[in-house]
C-alpha cells in the first residue's frame, strides 16, 4: 500500500484549504529564504503537547525537536547516533538560536516508566529504559524525600524535576557553555498541564516553578 491513511489524507487537504492557501506568500517566503527561528524547543513526543499550537506559532517561528519525556543527553562524542545532539547542535550554531526551552508536561508516560518500569508494557522494551536512566538519579533522590509517595504523587515531581536535569545536560555542551557566557543564548524550563492548561516557567535561581 503507497497511500496515506485516509485521516491524514482528509486533514492534509483541510490544511491545505484552510491554513495554506491564506498564507502561501509566508510559506513562499520560507521556501525561497529558509528559516530564522529565534527560538528551539525540546519537547516531549507526546501526542497531546504540541509546542506550535501551545505557542500559537506559525511555521518558521520555532525550532522543535521531540523526544521521549523532552530529555536532552548529557554531551558525549562516543556513540554513532545523536539526534537530539545533533539538533541542539544545529540550532545553535547553525540558526543561532536566542533561546532554548525545555518543555515538560503533566501525565508524561516516559516518566511514569521511569518510576516505574512495568509502565513500558515490554520486558524488552531496552530502548526506552536505556533513554528513562537519564533520571535515575533524580528519580532516587524524590524518592529518598519522599519514601511514601505513590507513583501517581512521585510523576509530576519528577517531571519537573527533569527539566533540570535536561538544563543540566544541556550545560555540559561546550557550544552551549560559550553562547551563554557570552550572553548570545538563554536557556529556559517550562511545564505544561494538560488538563488544566497552565503554562509554569521554572525560575532556575530559586528551583520553584511560577504560572505564566
Amino acid at each position: 500500500m503507497s497511500h496515506l491513511p485516509e485521516p491524514l489524507a482528509d486533514r492534509y487537504r483541510r490544511f491545505k484549504f484552510r491554513h495554506f492557501s491564506p498564507n502561501q506568500e509566508h510559506y513562499e517566503t520560507l521556501a525561497q529564504n529558509g528559516q530564522n527561528p529565534e527560538i528551539m524547543i525540546v519537547s516531549c513526543c507526546d501526542s497531546r503537547v504540541d509546542p506550535e499550537t501551545v505557542f500559537s506559532a506559525m511555521p518558521g517561528e520555532l525550532f522543535v525537536v521531540r523526544n521521549v519525556a523532552n530529555l536532552v543527553p548529557p554531551f558525549e562524542t562516543n556513540g554513532k547516533y545523536h539526534g537530539v545532539s545533533a539538533a541542539l547542535e544545529f540550532a545553535a550554531l547553525n540558526l543561532r538560536v536566542k533561546h532554548i526551552v525545555i518543555l515538560a508536561h503533566s501525565s508524561c508516560g516516559g516518566v511514569r516508566a521511569c518510576i516505574d518500569h512495568d509502565a513500558a508494557r515490554q520486558t524488552d522494551a531496552a530502548f526506552i529504559k536505556n533513554w528513562m536512566s537519564m533520571l535515575d538519579a533524580a528519580r532516587d533522590e524524590i524518592r529518598s524525600q519522599h519514601p511514601q509517595a505513590s507513583t501517581a504523587e512521585l510523576r509530576p515531581m519528577l517531571e519537573r524535576e527533569g527539566v533540570k536535569t535536561s538544563l543540566a545536560n544541556l550545560r555540559t555542551f561546550p557550544c552551549i557553555q560559550i553562547l551563554e557566557s557570552k550572553g548570545r543564548i538563554q536557556l529556559h524550563g517550562a511545564y505544561f498541564d494538560i488538563s488544566s492548561g497552565t503554562l509554569q516557567v521554572l525560575n532556575q535561581a530559586t528551583g520553584r516553578y511560577v504560572d505564566v
